[in-house]
């Protein structure tokens, strides 16, 4: 095997080997200790919503024994075959149905049944039984109770800077641990400045940050970071993932559509700090608020806010039965509702009654008819017949000058957009008998789930139910978002399960900090860049991500925060890192999606051959260095480099990304044309300022890992790129393929030897694990 060979293995599997240690999953021992005081939210409903409420839990259908444990009037009722007995007695467990049955030895009686594969471990019994004894009360669901801040709990005073470190000092104290040190300036800049642009300091920040020693230095660094106009692409990024925005229709033909006018107004919405509530309500309801206010100078951007709930798939082939798909989007723009702003798995009802929450298959479709109003066709034309079905808005050249100003329209070319727009006269809605499009049952009045918060007195349309979503009764919206954020921050949310906060998700490990925040919000104007602003100030945000023995024994998934996380930066971003050390990056905002290099014939081989995407056409100059997030996303065949690093690919609703640690990562590093292009960028960049090698990798080593190399990396990187001398003098072919990498232009050097052992340098920091992990 040859040197070459042998050389990049080990580079390899050194990449390998860094990206292997971001996403190692570890489980705590469970506990075998019974509180004090059982609570049954946070210690009975969990274990009666795995091992019960399938068999007696709200779906009717399904419930055995006409006994129902959900509820406070089920649980303490006489049982349909004996109303001498009750299922659970008071004060009294041996008189309680539930506690003889889960105890039981004979299997004819025994609970859950042994044919349900389910059980019940000793320890779950005893919390039972001590539940029981103490009265059995019994609570709504914790995320139906509306939030209310409590007061803070006692803390370090010379460790916190801000509310949020009281309740999270408290229960990392509570369960004997404590505050990690503050993380480096250097790690601290690097860390907010991917977290709140996507996008590395620059060496001239990291030298103003550095030299400036008051004390208010990191705040300011942060309402920098909030102003950038790169602030609201990060935090659009993962409102894209939730709206499930892509550039295509998907499906087989999977045509062209024009939605990134849409996009463009994210990143405007946050940016310009638009509250939580307007960003929802003009998004969810903005075409019935646009009616009511035409004299208004935003109605036309309240109806571009609409095409959120056009982002959906839509088909372009014929022979499809129209209303078949027609019920397919509303389906789809209903569970999308449920899983993006009440964190509520509202799709499990479509068939029937929630077998675990208490969301009734008539609620579901009462939710349904907001969405079902639309004059929509389950097929409207053939493919490039339409990029945007109706109904749509026109954008006109005047209207990005007077009112569209953040659109970045670049031709003058017909630019069409779905928008949301009800009949005039109301389509009725059917519960459809278990989801079929065609089973039509009776019809249902537009409503929402009553656990959550009645509907009552709100005007039965899109916009009455953003005024029930904001209600200050309503207990979820706050805690749903707020919770996203901090997930967003802490790779986390104090509610692990982001999209589920029903009776099957977790529970939130900081519950007052979480009802605190949500309450705070809500009070201070649902301000998002004040609670963003608020997260990364706190001292809980800005600890150390040294893992200590101690984390690793009593909290390796870092629930209680006793330290930062490390967390590989997402995919869009790690391209943005690449391009902008190197100089190559186009900081434009907004505008159409790009087509950067892509392994030829992947389109091609996944195209029915119809329409204008059946050919990828690659772009060229300064569109090929455009931000991961405006890559063009044809869903049927996503962007492969975004894929690799975990991106969406867009086909529905997502609020948590996966993170996985695959080879085809490192793979990726070492080959993606960009990675290469930028280190080619960087390395010619540098010798043609006649730089010193040593000086030309501590500049490399600034740009990349955003601070300054220690002696021993700067040893093994100035012997890394002589190694690489010795081996290209050997192989002068290599070069002139390295000095061919990527469309930029290619400057002549005097010294092509150290040009391709620069490049190699280069390129080893982009794939060290401390240039993709956020520390």
């Amino acid at each position: 095997m040859n040197s070459k060979v042998i050389r990049v293995s080990f580079f390899a599997f050194i990449a390998v080997a860094a990206l292997a240690i971001i996403n190692i999953k570890c489980t705590p021992s469970v506990g075998q200790e019974i509180p004090d005081v059982v609570d049954y939210n946070f210690h009975v409903r969990p274990i009666l919503s795995d091992r019960c409420f399938a068999c007696h839990g709200p779906d009717e259908k399904k419930r055995e024994a006409n006994l129902r444990l959900d509820t406070e009037a089920g649980a303490y009722a006489a049982l349909e075959d004996n109303p001498k007995a009750h299922a659970i007695v008071k004060g009294n467990p041996e008189a309680s149905e539930v506690y003889k049955r889960i105890v039981a030895t004979d299997t004819s009686i025994k609970m859950p049944p042994p044919s349900s594969n389910l059980t019940i471990t000793e320890n779950e019994i005893k919390i039972i039984k001590k539940w029981i004894a103490q009265g059995a009360k019994i609570k709504k669901h914790w995320a139906f109770i509306p939030p209310q801040k409590s007061e803070l709990r006692k803390a370090d005073k010379d460790w916190v800077k801000n509310e949020i470190d009281y309740f999270t000092f408290d229960k990392m104290k509570s369960v004997g641990l404590s505050p990690s040190d503050q993380a480096s300036k250097e790690t601290l800049l690097k860390r907010v400045s991917f977290d709140l642009t996507g996008l590395p300091p620059t060496v001239e920040m990291q030298d103003a940050f550095l030299k400036d020693e008051s004390p208010n230095a990191y705040e300011k660094v942060v309402n920098q970071l909030l102003k950038s106009k790169h602030f609201g692409e990060k935090m659009a990024l993962n409102w894209l993932d939730v709206a499930r925005y892509a550039d295509s229709h998907g499906y087989q033909d999977d045509g062209l559509r024009t939605m990134w006018p849409w996009r463009d107004w994210v990143i405007h919405a946050f940016n310009s700090n638009y509250s939580y509530k307007k960003f929802i309500t003009w998004q969810l309801a903005g075409d019935i608020l646009a009616d009511k206010m035409k004299w208004h100078p935003k109605a036309k951007e309240m109806l571009l806010a609409t095409g959120f709930n056009r982002n959906h798939k839509i088909t372009q082939e014929g022979g499809v039965i129209d209303e078949e798909y027609r019920v397919e989007y509303v389906t789809d723009r209903t569970n999308t509702f449920g899983k993006s702003v009440l964190a509520l798995t509202l799709e499990c009802a479509k068939c029937h009654t929630h077998k675990y929450d208490p969301i009734s298959h008539e609620e579901y479709y009462g939710t349904f008819a907001f969405f079902n109003q639309v004059p929509e066709k389950g097929l409207f034309g053939t493919i490039d017949a339409s990029f945007a079905d109706p109904p749509n808005m026109r954008i006109k050249d005047e209207d990005v000058k007077s009112i569209f100003n953040f659109i970045n329209k670049k031709d003058t070319s017909k630019l069409e957009v779905m928008v949301m727009k009800d009949s005039s006269k109301v389509r009725p809605t059917y519960i459809l008998e278990r989801g079929n499009y065609d089973s039509h049952g009776k019809v249902v009045d537009f409503t929402t789930p009553k656990a959550i918060l009645d509907f009552k007195g709100y005007d039965k349309n899109r916009y009455g139910l953003t005024r029930w979503l904001f209600d200050d009764k309503n207990p979820i919206t706050s805690r749903v978002y707020v919770n996203r954020i901090w997930e967003q921050f802490f790779g986390r949310g104090i509610v692990k399960t982001t999209g589920d906060f029903g009776m099957q998700g977790e529970l939130p490990t900081h519950p007052e900090l979480l009802d605190w925040m949500a309450s705070d919000f809500k009070q201070n104007g649902w301000n998002i860049k004040r609670l963003v602003k608020q997260i990364v100030t706190s001292a809980t945000y800005m600890q150390s991500s040294v893992v200590k023995d101690e984390h690793k024994k009593i909290d390796p998934e870092n629930k209680y925060l006793a330290r930062s996380t490390r967390m590989r930066i997402p995919a869009e971003n790690v391209r943005d890192h690449v391009l902008a050390t190197s100089g190559l990056l186009n900081p434009e905002i907004g505008g159409p999606s790009v087509k950067p290099y892509q392994p030829k014939g992947l389109w091609e081989v996944a195209t029915s051959g119809r329409g204008s995407l059946a050919t990828y056409v690659q772009d060229h100059g300064k569109d090929l260095y455009r931000r991961g997030m405006y890559i063009f996303i044809k869903r049927t065949v996503p962007p492969p480099a975004m894929l690799i690093f975990d991106a969406s690919n867009r086909d529905q609703c997502e609020v948590q990304r996966t993170r996985t640690n695959t080879p085809l990562q490192a793979l990726a590093m070492l080959n993606d044309p960009h990675v290469l292009e930028s280190a080619r960028v960087m390395a010619q960049e540098e010798l043609s300022k006649n730089t010193s090698i040593d000086l030309a990798i501590n500049n490399g080593f600034r740009k990349i890992l955003c601070r300054m190399p220690s002696k021993k990396e700067s040893d093994i990187l100035k012997k890394y790129f002589e190694e690489e001398l010795v081996f290209f003098k050997k192989q002068p072919q290599k070069i002139k393929s390295l000095q061919k990498i990527g469309e930029y232009e290619h400057k002549t050097v005097k010294d092509p030897v150290a040009l391709a052992a620069l490049l190699q340098t280069f390129q080893m920091m982009f794939n060290m694990e401390e240039t993709l992990i956020r520390i």
